[in-house]
């Protein structure tokens, strides 16, 4: 007899993953997506040329960062630590440094871990097997299957968001996007496409390139797709339907302040804390609350006297950030019980690792800073336009 852990109130009963049906003729699909990979793959940096260092900096940048803002950063980024010995001997304020722009900087911190464990473990040499690469810190079974199967040709199945999505449609199975049952599902189906298959590097970068770029949420592009006629949700008329949408995320709203202090002696920066949201970068002092706060209020426990210049809102994964930016007209104090903030030189931002918002902070008080380009928000409308990470 087996225990359920009851469901929260509202949730949806987990799909039985054993009623999903599977992908129909497994070796005929992979050989389909074999021959149009092979002919509609974007040209991108990490994949010419190909190695495990590459394409273990790749994924990790590509992990909840669009594929655009990772193509400037990845060259950036390979041109500073070409391999994982040099990542490994820099200070992580320059790696962080490095990142900036694509957000997320939890992962910097582990690829620097990986590269650290590469060098101790493995000779400075990217390992080559799945189970290898696993053990390293950060890398997960995806990560690490991508790095195997595509660069070295082991034959393992990876799944990621836009794999489960083409397979859910392939099939025609009733999941959703993030629930367990859909992920053992489709790592099952995957495995046997790889099993099946002449190739298991193209075919799982096949599958990643399909759900990008033709299979995509909402409507796919059925007309460019080189397995449509294997779709079993495509022949039921519910390409568009498959699979459900992940459920969101309970999200939190925030309001902070951010007393921005600059001269021709340079812009005032204090370091954030060791844990928690940006780790250890820097940032113009800012005062934390919640959404209840007065932004005023806030700015004044660091500072007597100061010009409101602007708000903008900063989308993170699980939380809405209203930044409320003022220019400080009088000197600033330091946060209790942290490092004194320190100056530096407007020259000289583009040597720390500040965060997007941390720069959009600047822009919006009117800094006259050169923001890294990575940094910068997508293009909306409005004054107070919500960025990503």
């Amino acid at each position: 007899m087996s225990i359920r852990t009851p469901l929260p109130p509202g949730s949806d009963p987990l799909p039985d993953a054993g009623s999903f049906g599977p992908v129909s003729d497994p070796k005929a699909v992979s050989e389909a997506l074999e021959a149009w990979f092979r002919v509609a793959a974007r040209r991108l940096p990490w994949r010419d040329p190909r190695s495990g260092y590459r394409a273990l900096v790749s994924e990790v940048m590509l992990q909840q960062t669009q594929v655009s803002r990772v193509i400037e950063a990845f060259e950036r980024f390979i041109a500073r630590f070409p391999g994982p010995a040099v990542l490994a001997a820099a200070p992580e304020p320059d790696v962080l440094a490095a990142w900036q722009g694509l957000g997320y900087y939890r992962r910097a911190r582990l690829l620097h871990a990986a590269a650290r464990a590469i060098v101790e473990r493995h000779g400075g040499e990217v390992p080559a097997s799945a189970a290898e690469l696993e053990a390293l810190p950060g890398i997960g079974r995806y990560t690490a299957a991508a790095i195997a199967s595509i660069v070295h040709g082991e034959r393992v199945p990876l799944v990621d968001g836009n794999v489960t999505r083409v397979l859910c449609r392939l099939a025609d199975a009733p999941g959703r996007m993030g629930d367990p049952a859909t992920e053992r599902w489709a790592w099952r189906q995957a495995g046997s496409l790889v099993q099946a298959c002449a190739a298991p590097g193209v075919t799982n970068e096949a599958l990643m390139e399909l759900g990008a770029t033709v299979c995509v949420p909402g409507t796919p592009d059925c007309a460019r797709c080189p397995v449509a006629h294997a779709c079993a949700a495509r022949a039921a008329g519910r390409q568009g339907e498959v699979p459900l949408p992940k459920r969101p995320a309970r999200r939190r709203t925030l309001r902070w302040a951010v007393l921005v202090d600059a001269g021709a002696d340079g812009v005032l920066l204090e370091r954030r804390p060791e844990r928690g949201l940006w780790a250890s970068m820097m940032q113009p002092p800012t005062v934390e609350g919640s959404e209840h706060d007065d932004p005023a209020a806030l700015a004044r426990t660091r500072c007597e006297r100061f010009d409101a210049v602007g708000s903008f809102v900063h989308v993170t994964s699980h939380r809405d950030v209203e930044f409320c930016v003022f220019r400080a007209r009088a000197p600033v104090s330091g946060a209790p019980g942290r490092e004194a903030p320190v100056r530096v030189a407007q020259g000289m931002l583009g040597a720390h690792a500040l965060s997007n918002a941390a720069w959009r902070a600047l822009e919006v008080a009117g800094v006259g800073v050169r923001t890294p380009r990575a940094a910068r928000p997508a293009r909306r409308a409005g004054p107070n336009a919500s960025t990503d990470s």
